[in-house]
């Protein structure tokens, strides 16, 4: 690699340093290439991605940004994922880590918190931001449902009365 080459890698690298929601750092020594091509397809079907980057472009690209703090991570053969949304790197990269044991976590950062493997587990742990959306939208649906409810009830109480009196007459 030439010098413009690495520049417009790091360049690359701090855009996406920039941009994620959340990263995890992880090593994938012994992983096939059908293996590293299972997992970006996973990644994609999750809105996220899988890049492998040399650790001093990367470890370079992380100079000044607000997750410099991972950058003790990049040692030995090293991946990055990433993604906008701050649960789904980690849900997936964790998920194949627990199938693969070649695909070992070693940290990362949501946002400007740096993480390490234990917060990155438990981070996968978490309900998406489309899980999370759905259940307050439940949540604020639950009271207007039940108010109709209650509202009707009187209605539907005081025509039982009338239909029962009708029936008594009618007899």
């Amino acid at each position: 690699m030439d010098k413009t080459e690495k520049t417009a890698v790091v360049e690359e690298l701090k855009g996406v340093f920039a941009n994620a929601g959340s990263l995890v750092v992880a090593h994938y020594s012994g992983m096939t290439v059908q293996q590293m091509n299972d997992l970006r397809g996973r990644m994609r079907a999750a809105g996220a991605s899988f890049k492998v980057a040399k650790n001093r472009l990367a470890v370079r690209a992380l100079q000044g940004t607000a997750v410099e703090g991972i950058s003790p991570l990049f040692k030995g053969p090293t991946g990055i994922a990433y993604s906008k949304d701050p649960i789904a790197a980690s849900k997936v990269a964790v998920a194949y880590a627990k199938d693969n044991d070649k695909l070992v976590i070693l940290g990362g950062s949501v946002g400007v918190t740096t993480l390490d493997a234990n917060g990155v587990k438990a981070l996968a742990t978490l309900p998406s931001l489309d899980e999370l959306r759905g259940k307050i939208v439940g949540l604020l649906v639950a009271p207007a449902t039940k108010i109709a409810g209650i509202v009707q009830a009187p209605a539907a109480q005081l025509a039982r009365v009338i239909g029962a009196y009708s029936t008594k007459d009618a007899a």
